[in-house]
C-alpha cells in the first residue's frame, strides 16, 4: 500500500473557512468534532461501497469516503448525522480500507471533506494508486490546493440552501476539464438564480453543469420544463440511490 506524508498542521482549512463570514464563536462550535485530532489523522464518519448516486458517474460501482464535520448548515442537508459523528483514523489506515476494495471509482465527501488537512495527503496517495478520485466539496473552502489528479465536483450554494454567501466564487474560475459543477434547485427563484451564475462563469462551456432538485421540495416535472425551455445544455439529475433505496437509507 502507498504511504503518505503526514501534513505538520491541521489548521490551514479552517483559516480559509473564516473569510466567508461565519461568527467565529460559532464555526469554532461547529468545527469542534474535528478540531482535536491527532496529526496524520482524519476523523471518518465512514466508508463504504455503493453505486454512484449522482453526476456523470452516476450507476457506477464507487466507494465512498464519509470525512466528519461541516462548517455549513444548508437546509436541504440529507447527511446532518456527519456534522458530529465520526471516529479518528491514521491517514494510512484509511487509504488501506480504501484500497481493499478493487473499484476504480472513489468519492470523498461530507460534511465538508476539505476542512480535515489531511484529505490532501490522502487523495495523492489513492490517485497515485490509480483510482479515478472524486471530491464532494459545498464550495465555500478554497480548491486551490486538491490535487490536479482529482475531479471536483463544486456543490454552489443556491438561495434555498440558506448558505448562499458562504459561496467561494474564485472555485469557479478555477474549475477544469473533469471536473462538475452542481445547483441544488429548491424553487424556480433557486434555478433562475442559477441560470445567472451559470452565465457569468461561462459554466456550460467549460464543465458538466449538474441541475438537481431539493428532494421533496420541487415538483421534478416543472423542474424538467426549466431545464428544456432555458436553452442552456444542462444536465437534470435525480439522487439514484434515493430512489433505489429508502430516501433514509445510510450507506447507500
Amino acid at each position: 500500500m502507498p504511504d503518505v506524508e503526514h501534513p505538520s498542521s491541521t489548521n490551514a482549512p479552517l483559516e480559509q473557512v473564516t473569510i466567508h463570514g461565519i461568527e467565529p464563536a460559532l464555526l469554532n462550535q461547529r468545527l469542534r468534532p474535528i478540531a482535536k485530532r491527532p496529526p496524520g489523522s482524519l476523523v471518518i464518519h465512514e466508508i463504504y461501497r455503493s453505486l454512484q448516486g449522482e453526476g456523470t458517474h452516476a450507476g457506477l460501482p464507487c466507494v465512498f469516503v464519509r470525512l466528519t464535520g461541516c462548517h455549513l448548515r444548508c437546509g436541504y442537508c440529507d447527511s446532518p448525522h456527519a456534522f458530529t459523528q465520526g471516529e479518528v483514523r491514521p491517514v494510512q489506515e484509511v487509504i488501506d480500507a480504501v484500497l481493499q476494495f478493487e473499484d476504480r471509482l472513489v468519492q470523498i465527501t461530507g460534511g465538508e471533506p476539505l476542512l480535515q488537512a489531511e484529505v490532501y495527503p490522502l487523495m495523492r496517495a489513492l490517485a497515485d494508486a490509480g483510482r479515478t478520485l472524486l471530491l464532494e466539496t459545498s464550495g465555500a473552502v478554497d480548491t486551490s490546493q486538491v490535487d490536479p489528479r482529482v475531479r471536483v465536483i463544486l456543490d454552489v450554494k443556491t438561495p434555498g440552501s440558506g448558505e448562499v454567501q458562504a459561496n467561494h466564487w474564485p472555485n469557479l474560475d478555477r474549475l477544469k476539464t473533469g471536473d462538475e459543477v452542481k445547483f441544488i434547485i429548491c424553487d424556480q427563484h433557486d434555478f433562475e438564480w442559477s441560470l445567472k451564475i451559470i452565465d457569468r462563469y461561462n459554466l456550460t462551456n467549460r464543465v458538466p453543469v449538474l441541475i438537481s432538485p431539493c428532494f421533496g421540495k420541487i415538483n421534478l416535472e416543472k423542474l424538467a420544463s426549466l431545464v428544456i425551455d432555458s436553452g442552456r445544455f444542462l444536465r437534470l439529475q435525480v439522487q439514484l440511490h434515493k430512489i433505489l433505496w429508502d430516501p433514509n437509507q445510510r450507506g447507500v
